[in-house]
């Protein structure tokens, strides 16, 4: 027994010190990054900085930039802006907890003594758990917040509408937009905010592109392909506008009907596992036990 802890406790310090050595590689990129942008000036080191600037430049860097671009459009997605903090210690924080919980565990194993398959099997779950859930956290966050833009979007339209009937741009109306809806939807007018602030600085299209990227459903691609169609070829949008919220509606409408419809489906699933069965074993287990007592 004292063995095989042994052998999972040199392992635990091997993976420790490879993570230790991959979070140094990654913090050296981030500060380096960051001092470039900040003084667009590459400042001399030592021997020993520029092996690990060397590394991290040659080794670490692509895997690196795909997985912060990753982890920033989760966030973004979820509507945690990209300037937050917690982007920066997303990855030290689960990889951290990761290590903390299999020290944890290793240290309980010790004073409670555990099977070896035991002790895998405890670590494994507490890994799979630390790299699987927080994605699947942001993942479901990100899913909530555009199914919850999405079903406002209709109202937007209609506004939108009113808004050019009166004689307005699409500029100014989405400008008036974001200011008069922070009291019906917080979020909606944030994205109306930015959407109007980037055009600004990107055009109207571009920044249509981008409120896209950050909603990406069947309901914003309309909305969306719809302002740029007006922009580009100036046809009438009051019409396109109100159709768009009506067929917006009616889809919702029809999804919601669709998952009534399966809902009877659904709920046998409980009735066969919490009623059917058990009633199944009351009728039939007296009969199965007089059968035993016979034999």
């Amino acid at each position: 027994m004292i063995s095989s802890q042994v052998y999972v406790f040199l392992q635990l310090c091997s993976v420790f010190l490879g993570v230790v050595l991959i979070a140094l590689v990654i913090f050296r990129l981030v500060k380096r990054k960051m001092f470039l942008t900040q003084f667009s000036l590459k400042s001399d080191s030592n021997r020993m900085a520029g092996f690990v600037e060397f590394v991290s430049e040659k080794v670490a860097k692509p895997a690196v930039e795909s997985n912060n671009q990753e982890i920033n459009d989760k966030f973004k997605r979820a509507g945690i802006s990209s300037k937050s903090k917690w982007i920066n210690f997303y990855m030290p924080i689960k990889y951290g907890a990761l290590m903390l919980g299999c020290a944890g565990i290793y240290i309980y194993s010790l004073k409670d003594p555990l099977s070896t398959p035991t002790l895998v099997a405890l670590m494994a779950s507490w890994l799979i758990a630390c790299i699987i859930l927080p994605d699947a956290i942001l993942d479901a966050r990100g899913t909530a917040r555009i199914s919850r833009v999405s079903r406002q979007l209709p109202y937007l339209l209609d506004l939108l509408a009113v808004c050019v009937q009166t004689g307005m741009t699409i500029e100014s109306a989405m400008n008036y937009l974001s200011k008069e809806m922070a009291g019906f939807d917080r979020e909606l007018a944030a994205l109306l905010k930015k959407t109007n602030d980037r055009s600004r600085l990107v055009g109207m299209q571009k920044a249509l592109d981008e409120l896209y990227d950050d909603i990406p459903s069947s309901e914003m691609r309309s909305f969306v392909m719809t302002l740029k169609q007006s922009l580009q070829y100036g046809s009438s949008i009051y019409g396109v506008l109100t159709t768009l919220a009506g067929d917006i509606r009616d889809v919702q409408m029809l999804t919601l009907e669709e998952k009534i419809g399966k809902l009877a489906a659904k709920m046998s699933v409980p009735l066969i596992l919490f009623i059917m069965i058990p009633i199944v074993i009351l009728i039939a287990a007296p009969g199965i036990l007089r059968m035993m007592s016979n034999v």
